[in-house]
């Protein structure tokens, strides 16, 4: 049985590694292909030269994905089949030969510590190279570093907690430990969308009410028509770090903001910002976040019971690299390999993130100007850089947005009814 799923991996990893490079070079050579001309669609609001730069920055965005993947699969390849895990699993053995939960513990954040440093300076290079070629970073190193250190620290005490409990679950709590886990880990992503706009978000950035009178009782209007209530409206300073513009509803009950990034404000007019808030409170009326969290908490009960079997499989531990079978091996190669085996279930997850964002356009063309948010969405395309050309396929694939031009072309028929 070892030797099948050995197999099995094996091929699902050289197919789905072979898919991600063909549709990332089909994006690159679909987006170049019609980087001369601008979609006519576009051609009164977006210049060629603007239209060149987001085809180049979409080519260069991808080929440094593309650079990552084989990266990411050889690190996948080391700590599998080639003994990674087993090695480090050995040297905390030597070291803490009586501590299990705390040694499992170690094993896992060596592995996790280890891909992340293997993505580290792809993450550079695309915000001092990329981003900063075209125009969008705004980071320093200091900043960027301590961004890092920022995200290490809270990931660690969000994170530490849970891995303690799941070790400590299956250690402990018997066969259904995984049920267990299910319900703690569920709780603790509710008690996370209550606090992160209140204490974790002002780690990273800085949110100021938003001052702007007029601005601010149109959005209010806009609220009160639509019945969403929420504890204020800020602005966020996403210009300290880039240029790139975005809005969103964050928080959970009472604790729901309407964000602004700062960039946002200054691209678009009244409006606009208007039509583009229309478009969240369609996401909020759809009760897109509610439906993603719920198949999010079906996806891990579903995987946690999973894992619950696999744990006990001397197979599943042989199959993938591992001789000495413990729980936090069962925990740390679930995590690793179990995206090339749900790989095919991507453009289904994208499909229906796009079918939601279509949801959302809807309901912003009934209760506001749709022709305000085709203003708001070109001019947002162009100083982003997001390509207009996507490869069809690719962005079935990978995109959560619909094609620019398709999503442009339904907003239209609005404005001409």
């Amino acid at each position: 049985m070892a030797s099948i799923l050995t197999l099995i991996f094996i091929v699902l990893l050289i197919a789905t590694t072979l898919t991600r490079l063909w549709l990332g070079a089909r994006h690159i050579g679909y987006v170049q292909a019609h980087r001369g001309q601008v979609p006519v669609a576009f051609s009164e609001n977006i210049s060629l030269e603007a239209h060149q730069k987001a085809a180049d920055y979409s080519a260069a965005k991808t080929k440094l994905a593309l650079a990552e993947v084989v990266v990411q699969v050889l690190l996948l390849l080391a700590f599998t089949l080639g003994g990674g895990l087993q090695w480090i699993d050995n040297i905390w053995q030597n070291i803490l030969p009586n501590h299990e939960i705390f040694r499992g513990a170690l094993v896992i954040c060596s592995a996790l510590l280890a891909s992340a440093l293997i993505d580290l300076p792809f993450e550079y290079y695309k915000t001092f190279t990329i981003d900063e070629k075209f125009g969008f970073n705004k980071m320093t190193p200091h900043m960027f570093f301590t961004d890092l250190i920022k995200h290490s620290l809270v990931g660690l005490a969000l994170g530490a907690p849970i891995l303690f409990a799941a070790l400590w679950l299956m250690q402990d709590a018997g066969a259904y430990w995984w049920f267990y886990l299910w319900v703690i880990w569920s709780l603790f992503n509710i008690v996370m969308l209550a606090v992160y706009p209140t204490f974790i978000a002002p780690l990273f950035n800085k949110f100021t009410p938003l001052a702007d009178e007029n601005l601010k009782s149109r959005i209010e209007a806009l609220l009160t028509k639509c019945g969403f209530k929420s504890q204020g409206l800020y602005v966020m300073d996403g210009s300290a770090r880039s240029s790139h513009g975005n809005a969103y509803f964050t928080g959970f009950g009472s604790s729901k903001r309407v964000v602004f990034f700062d960039t946002l404000l200054s691209q678009l007019n009244g409006e606009e910002i208007e039509a583009v808030l229309a478009h969240e409170l369609g996401h909020f009326k759809h009760h897109h976040v509610i439906k993603r969290i719920a198949l999010m908490f079906f996806v891990s009960f579903l995987g946690l019971a999973l894992l619950g079997w696999l744990m006990n499989q001397t197979w599943f531990y042989n199959g993938l690299g591992v001789t000495a079978p413990s729980n936090h091996m069962a925990l740390i190669l679930f995590l690793l390999v179990s995206p090339v085996f749900l790989f095919l279930l991507r453009p289904i997850m994208a499909g229906y993130s796009r079918k939601n964002e279509f949801e959302a356009d809807d309901y912003a063309a009934k209760h506001a100007d749709p022709k305000h948010l085709v203003e708001a969405l070109v001019k947002l395309y162009r100083d982003n850089a997001s390509t207009l050309t996507p490869d069809p396929l690719h962005s079935a694939f990978y995109d959560s947005h619909p094609p620019a031009s398709i999503r442009i072309s339904k907003l239209a028929a609005y404005t001409a009814n």
